[in-house]
């Protein structure tokens, strides 16, 4: 695939996409026929309920609304929530669990389809960690693990760069596989070979810290 947008959000604590981030978005999501949220609780049906409408009306706030907007979470079964990614417009990997939103694409066998559509793909937070090749979830673990592979971006979203417990181990982990470490409000798009941020990113790479755009992107790709 030449061309499919995707976009990594740390996390918008206001329920408010910034204006660079809403520009961007209005630019490229043109087709606005579907919105399909993944969730991160896939067990939590009023939660997700709740945050999927709360979501959309972000989009809607800057005039990007969709037609129809869906969730998916362990009360769909796998064969309609294939078909409504196949469909989307926009997928989003909502934020939460990191591990169990990749368990409930495993269960339902939507790795394929969510690799393979041409629909912008969108994640925050926990669904922006799972994007990546190699995810990192502090959290639960130092070790990183396979996600989706959809870039080769490894996010750590919500930093806080006063946190010198948290960046000691990134600093550590970085020696192996380079972080993009998001603060809030930030966002890293992708479309092709072509890469943008925007916010406050740090790039630890090699046990260094430094803004993202002094990085080497090509380690990216």
């Amino acid at each position: 695939m030449d061309y499919r947008l995707l976009g990594f959000f740390s996390g918008f604590p206001n329920h408010i996409f910034p204006q660079d981030v809403a520009k961007r978005l209005s630019e490229e999501l043109t087709n606005r026929k579907s919105l399909i949220f993944v969730s991160a609780w896939p067990e939590d049906y009023a939660r997700n309920d709740n945050d999927s409408i709360g979501m959309h009306g972000m989009f809607e706030e800057c005039n990007i609304p969709f037609a129809q907007h869906f969730v998916i979470d362990n009360r769909m079964e796998a064969s309609q929530a294939k078909q409504l990614i196949h469909e989307a417009s926009c997928v989003f990997l909502m934020g939460g669990h990191p591990g169990l939103q990749l368990q409930l694409i495993h269960d339902k066998d939507l790795d394929v389809v969510i690799c393979d559509t041409a629909a912008t793909v969108l994640g925050v937070s926990a669904g922006a960690i799972n994007m990546a090749k190699n995810s990192l979830d502090t959290k639960e673990s130092l070790v990183p693990y396979n996600g989706l592979g959809l870039a080769n971006i490894t996010v750590k979203p919500h930093f806080e760069p006063d946190n010198k417990q948290l960046l000691s181990s990134l600093m550590k982990i970085s020696v192996n596989l380079p972080i993009c470490a998001m603060e809030d409000d930030s966002a890293i798009f992708v479309a092709g070979d072509r890469i943008s941020s925007m916010g406050e990113i740090h790039w630890i790479h090699q046990g260094k810290i430094c803004s993202l755009w002094q990085g080497e992107l090509m380690l990216f790709l």
